[in-house]
């Protein structure tokens, strides 16, 4: 490790990032989020946990609660979070439900904040009912979001990325009415009062796989907000 790396670990653990909780998308599994984990471990020197939840079999408020406790076992007095997709939704709801969570920011990648239309269009079809499960038929399809987590901006600071390379089979199913990862549109990732948004040429999969996302992840988590050419 050079010297201009070692500087900015000390600076971070001064910040108090050194701590981040990864929570995969729905039908996934932490291990989904390896590249992410690796990259803020090798480069930035993080302690990074992955948080399991049933996407599926779990009702969003349990989940929500298992994701506290998570934290509260691990004893981590200042805890940043990475989402994905229904990570994101996962981790908002237990930041607007236990106002006393510890402090630290969150950033949601690809997340449905307002909505689903992929997921609108699985929730007619009668074959895919169970695919959906419960967790994103209440965070997203019954409420989103946007209707019941804009408060937690008020407490904490948000970021948002979204991508905009339609690599994904939520297209096929979907009029996105403008540019979306494949799974999930970008005006479906806003959320009122979000601290940062950043639109990046990746897919819905592809956010766990870049190495550029989660730099800009890390970013964030230091700062408050994502990196920006200037040029």
């Amino acid at each position: 490790m050079d010297e201009s790396r070692r500087a900015q670990h000390a600076v971070d653990a001064l910040d108090g990032i050194k701590n981040v909780v990864l929570l995969h998308g729905i039908w996934s599994h932490g291990v989904s989020m390896f590249v992410v984990r690796r990259q803020l471990e090798r480069e930035y020197g993080a302690d990074v946990r992955f948080f399991n939840y049933p996407s599926i079999r779990g009702t969003l408020d349990n989940n929500a609660a298992s994701l506290r406790h998570f934290i509260e076992r691990a004893k981590l007095d200042r805890t940043h979070i990475v989402g994905h997709s229904l990570g994101g939704v996962v981790a908002l709801r237990m930041l607007a439900l236990y106002e006393d969570a510890p402090p630290g920011r969150i950033v949601c990648l690809g997340s449905p904040l307002t909505g689903s239309r992929a997921a609108e269009f699985l929730s007619r079809q009668d074959w895919a009912d169970g695919l959906l499960g419960s967790t994103l038929k209440a965070g997203v399809l019954r409420e989103s979001a946007n209707e019941w987590g804009s408060h937690v901006c008020e407490q904490r600071e948000v970021g948002i990325i979204a991508g905009n390379m339609p690599l994904g089979v939520g297209r096929l199913v979907a009029d996105f009415g403008g540019p979306s990862d494949g799974t999930v549109a970008v005006s479906e990732t806003r959320l009122e009062g979000a601290r940062d948004h950043l639109v990046m040429s990746v897919s819905h999969r592809g956010m766990v796989l870049s190495s550029r996302v989660a730099d800009q992840a890390w970013a964030f988590l230091r700062r408050g907000e994502f990196l920006r050419d200037t040029r």
